[in-house]
């Protein structure tokens, strides 16, 4: 039995997607038409897999004309060029055989959506393990604000002035300048 086995294994191929009922395929299956051989793609939904081992074979359907076909592939097959998930289908059994009554619209399998960073991401750990690190490796700081720091904060928390307000400001400023230098200037000539 374990010979056969490792038979099996030198012929599984690895090169295939992972795919399952609802996913959206394409293959391309190599036919040999005498001396030629060319390579003819079949896009449908795979409506079901079965079998195990060398054995195993994935059903396919599409809707072409108006009618319905499915054609049958064996998994390990030489002649399978390749298999290409083109979307992911959300649903909730097996096999998709209630498909082949429906028509149209209710024909339709939802989407399943994935999120393309999910796979760049890390592997979250568990809760326990991260609150044990959190609590062992990073003490807790209480960080008192200086008298600077919150100055700091308030004048980040003020409004920003355009151009134009603080030009105005200036001129402003300057005309109360004038004055209080004639002021001052009067003051001290009424003194002399």
């Amino acid at each position: 039995m374990k010979q056969i086995a490792q038979l099996e294994k030198s012929y599984f191929r690895s090169d295939l997607p992972n795919f399952s009922s609802g996913d959206t395929v394409r293959v391309h299956y190599r036919i040999k038409e005498g001396d030629k051989e060319r390579i003819q793609v079949f896009q449908g939904t795979v409506i079901g897999r079965r079998g195990s081992g060398t054995g195993a074979s994935f059903t396919v359907r599409k809707i072409s004309s108006g009618i319905g076909v499915e054609r049958v592939f064996p998994l390990h097959s030489p002649n399978i060029a390749q298999i290409e998930k083109i979307r992911i289908g959300k649903v909730r059994r097996n096999k998709l055989y209630y498909l082949r009554e429906l028509t149209g619209k209710s024909a339709r399998i939802k989407e399943q959506l994935i999120d393309k960073n999910a796979k760049t991401a890390k592997k979250k750990k568990p809760v326990a393990e991260a609150v044990a690190e959190a609590v062992v490796e990073k003490p807790v700081e209480e960080k008192v604000d200086t008298k600077a720091e919150t100055t700091a904060k308030i004048k980040v928390e003020e409004k920003v002035e355009t151009e134009a307000e603080t030009t105005a400001k200036i001129k402003v400023e300057e005309k109360v300048e004038k004055k209080t230098e004639k002021k001052t200037k009067e003051t001290t000539d009424d003194k002399e």
